[in-house]
């Protein structure tokens, strides 16, 4: 082969190399543009957020219980704190919250459901009020956005467990009801003693409406 036609090679590969970066762009730009309706969460900061968050989270290694020795140096499995709905497949972790600032609450949702401050803890008398995010069908399963999704699903008698303090507290579901954003939620609620109240925003996504699962104590 003659070095014109050697030349003429290399310059081809170097043309087509060129060639196809801009391709690569414009493709990659139209498909964006025609299929944005679809993949357009992707860029969401929620969901970037959500994925940096499920890979600390398997660095991490968490567990559903701990190991702990007993007063006889024997060791017992000691479930963590979490909130789990057979009915609707909601297994959760569960978050005393501190402050009550939406700043706040949102970080705390990120890491599960969780207890409204100075609302009555599982083992007290009172309400206990617990918040967790709902999110639309189609919205990508991270951190906890979608957990309270299905909860206009349950029904009286339905059964909502708590796992507090190394303590398993069985409630059973008696109503649901929707209230307004902002309304109060003690003129709503009639039953005395030991209830959760699970609340969530309502249309799934929205925050237009709340909905309130009540439930009462039946078992410790």
């Amino acid at each position: 082969m003659d070095q014109k036609s050697n030349n003429l090679r290399i310059f081809s590969k170097k043309g087509i190399k060129k060639l196809i970066r801009p391709f690569v762009l414009l493709f990659s730009i139209n498909f964006l543009i025609i299929n944005w309706g679809a993949v357009s969460w992707l860029f969401s900061y929620k969901t970037a957020s959500g994925i940096a968050y499920k890979f600390v989270e398997i660095l991490d290694n968490k567990r559903d219980f701990t190991i702990e020795k007993n007063n006889e140096d024997k060791l017992v499995f000691v479930k963590e704190n979490s909130l789990e709905i057979p009915k609707i497949g909601v297994s959760v972790p569960l978050v005393v919250a501190k402050d009550s600032s939406q700043k706040y609450l949102d970080k705390e949702l990120d890491r599960g459901v969780v207890i409204f401050p100075n609302s009555a803890l599982p083992s007290e008398m009172g309400q206990t009020i617990i918040l967790g995010h709902s999110a639309p069908p189609d919205w990508p399963k991270i951190n906890y956005d979608g957990v309270f999704s299905r909860i206009n699903e349950l029904q009286e008698k339905d059964e909502i467990i708590l796992y507090f303090n190394n303590q398993k507290y069985i409630y059973n579901v008696n109503k649901k009801i929707f209230i307004e954003k902002g309304e109060e939620i003690s003129n709503n609620i009639e039953n005395p003693g030991n209830i959760l109240l699970i609340i969530s925003c309502w249309p799934p996504g929205k925050n237009i409406q709340r909905i309130v699962v009540e439930s009462t104590l039946i078992k410790i």
